[in-house]
């Protein structure tokens, strides 16, 4: 009984720091706690805890939805190829375990024993997963309107660097990269993991960028595809310097 107390007020704790990172407070609790539960932690707890995976499913479809309407009605000069990049941008795994890590998802998410000590709080996909699943619950609990809000104070402190689209085109490395080489009659450039260090859950991997037999650049990430992004990012640094303006991880403005 005694810990069954302890729990629901551990429990409690943190639906109220999350409610404040989020900007949004719920009505119905359990929805918070149920899409911060990943499928480890259902799996192993004697709670018999509903996991995130459906409330995932749902929060997808609402990220894609808010982040299309933001960028039409933000930038309706940019291009419909400049904008499926800007959504991609700020929808892929790696934008939204970003955002995850900006409301501390990665402290207050519940995982089991085995991927605790895998390193899973660490893992883009589970903080994307994650994220996806707290705006499922918040779309749930409180609609579009209240989704849309949570997901856009953050969206819009990423994109606040365009400011002219007229005088700019957004790409994301590793495309911008092919469609270079593509232009100067080059091969598709290549990538070779070099070597991984560290444990399981701490992992260092180290990618080289080549056209034909010639490196263009070296780089080192958490994960082999961002390691590749930061190689392909360097590349392009080296061809056109401070003409490019980092927007997110995997995006950039080129200035014209």
């Amino acid at each position: 009984m005694i810990r069954n107390i302890l729990r629901k007020r551990k429990n409690t704790n943190v639906v109220s720091e999350l409610e404040r990172e989020l900007r949004y407070h719920f009505r119905n609790k359990d929805l918070l706690l149920q899409a911060l539960t990943h499928s480890s932690y259902a799996y192993e707890s004697a709670e018999k805890s509903r996991d995130n995976e459906l409330m995932e499913f749902l929060g997808d479809s609402v990220v894609g939805l808010v982040a299309a309407a933001f960028f039409y009605g933000s930038y309706p000069e940019v291009t419909e190829g400049d904008l499926s990049k800007l959504k991609s941008s700020a929808t892929s795994t790696i934008a939204l375990a970003e955002y995850a890590r900006q409301i501390r998802l990665d402290q207050f998410m519940r995982v089991g024993r085995g991927e605790e000590k895998s390193g899973g709080r660490k893992k883009d996909s589970i903080l994307a997963g994650t994220f996806e699943a707290v705006l499922g619950g918040v779309f749930l609990d409180g609609g579009y309107k209240a989704s849309q809000d949570v997901y856009l104070n953050l969206l819009r402190g990423s994109f606040k660097k365009i400011k002219d689209e007229d005088q700019l085109d957004i790409n994301n490395y590793k495309s911008a990269l092919q469609e270079f080489l593509h232009k100067e009659d080059l091969p598709a450039p290549h990538y070779k993991l070099m070597k991984s260090t560290g444990p399981d859950h701490k992992k260092e991997f180290v990618v080289e960028v080549f056209v034909n037999k010639t490196s263009l650049a070296k780089a080192s990430g958490p994960s082999r595809k961002a390691a590749e992004l930061k190689a392909a990012e360097k590349a392009l640094k080296s061809f056109f310097g401070k003409k490019i303006k980092a927007l997110t991880q995997e995006t950039f403005i080129f200035k014209k």
